[in-house]
């Protein structure tokens, strides 16, 4: 397996610090000086185990492994508006026995990160459920044209993954600077041979490439003879990749996803990945993953995905609903969210993004009461914390259903942000 970041929150060392004797000095052959040097390292060594455990802390460890039921979340009737704390805590972590079965007709793209490892392993055991799984490994850095995060690389994991049926196609970052891979035809065939020869030389089915938002850092979509170039680029990356046959893709050619923001509520701009650009990268790319999640942040606390957002994005993007000449929505993968925020509402603002492990733990802490949002379809709750109110916005089964139901109305995939960060039964409704 790759190396895997630790979790969050250190372990220190619980020893206090040596003080001074007092009293009559003990001699080295004292009962109670050999004492002294035994008991606080069998005390410490006692300790540890405790914490390890879990049997020190005030919940029970968090589960590494799924429980097994043979009913998934559907038939146990935990699909709804009134769900509490206290049913989130109890079921959590019992997935269906059926793993294979899938209630989610359309491809679903899952994102695996290092620094929630739990996701290595949640892609082998659901991957019946997963048609192409991105481990994010890769970056293409700016100083110099090469491909860092080969180190990440595990042959055992990914042909574990393709056995099982699911395509491997791990997340590149463009973050070269693209004064250097647009304008210059060197470095920029240099750039996708690097990325061809990765896949090629790895076994990887294809790539998931991110260059969009640092494009628009940059101000290169600003300018239109930029902007041109850079969907070129994007255009002959994926003509390279289905230049390369694949054994795993139903394609039979390794494939090309590029990741695109959402479009914005106030209306579009230059930096916004519209209608137009699709159309063109449409006959060279295999799919799109659609970021519609992030929808608020510290400042502007709230949902993190309202329905609303979601249907304009789709909408902007893509013909009506319906449309005949909607041929491109199974392009589609739409992003859905997998971790939540924990937002402060008084002291000047600010939070921050939470995992499923996070939310468990403030459910067992602080026994709220979820509240069902009607107008963005997510359910929150408010808690305090020292005088200060915080406001946590995470999925739940019902929310996670509900964008389903309007992914496969439309015809589109799903794209989760990402696996490690969610609940267990979450799986089920995929």
């Amino acid at each position: 397996m790759p190396p895997r970041r630790r979790d969050r929150r250190s372990h220190r060392d619980p020893s206090p610090s040596p003080s001074r004797p007092s009293g009559p000095r003990a001699s080295p052959s004292s009962p109670r000086l050999r004492l002294a040097f035994i008991v606080p390292p069998l005390l410490l060594l006692v300790l540890t185990v405790l914490h390890f455990t879990g049997l020190l802390s005030r919940s029970p460890p968090y589960p590494q492994t799924p429980g097994k039921t043979p009913l998934s979340v559907y038939d146990r009737g935990l699909v709804k508006r009134q769900v509490s704390a206290g049913e989130i805590l109890a079921e959590h972590a019992r997935v269906s026995e059926n793993r294979s079965r899938r209630h989610f007709p359309n491809p679903v793209l899952a994102y695996v990160t290092p620094w929630n490892s739990k996701g290595y392993d949640m892609a082998k055991l659901f991957s019946m459920k997963l048609t192409h799984v991105s481990p994010v490994w890769y970056d293409l850095k700016r100083n110099k044209l090469s491909l860092e995060g080969q180190h990440n690389y595990d042959a055992g994991w990914v042909s574990e993954l393709q056995n099982s049926g699911s395509l491997v196609v791990p997340r590149v970052v463009l973050e070269a600077f693209p004064g250097v891979v647009l304008l210059k035809k060197k470095s920029r065939d240099k750039t996708i041979e690097l990325i061809v020869s990765e896949c090629r030389d790895k076994g990887y089915d294809g790539v998931v490439l991110e260059s969009w938002s640092r494009w628009a850092a940059y101000g290169v979509l600003d300018d239109p003879e930029l902007r041109q170039l850079a969907l070129q680029f994007v255009k002959q990356l994926g003509e390279a990749l289905h230049s390369i046959s694949s054994k795993s893709s139903t394609r039979n050619h390794l494939e090309l996803i590029y990741v695109i923001p959402a479009p914005r509520m106030e209306g579009p701009n230059n930096q916004d990945f519209g209608p137009e650009d699709l159309l063109q990268l449409a006959d060279s790319v295999g799919g799109f993953s659609l970021m519609t999640y992030d929808f608020s942040g510290p400042q502007n606390p709230g949902p993190s995905a309202p329905l609303k957002w979601i249907q304009y994005s789709l909408t902007t993007l893509l013909p009506a609903k319906g449309s005949a000449s909607q041929v491109h929505s199974h392009m589609i993968f739409l992003g859905i969210n997998f971790y939540g925020n924990d937002f402060l509402l008084s002291k000047g603002g600010g939070g921050g993004s939470i995992t499923g492990r996070d939310f468990i733990h403030l459910l067992e802490k602080y026994k709220p009461s979820l509240q069902w949002d009607d107008k963005s379809s997510e359910h929150f709750f408010i808690y305090s914390d020292k005088g200060v109110r915080h406001a946590v916005f995470y999925p739940t089964l019902l929310s996670l259903s509900v964008r389903l139901d309007e992914a496969q109305d439309w015809g589109a995939g799903l794209s989760i942000w990402e696996i490690g960060q969610g609940l267990d039964y979450f799986f089920d409704v995929l």
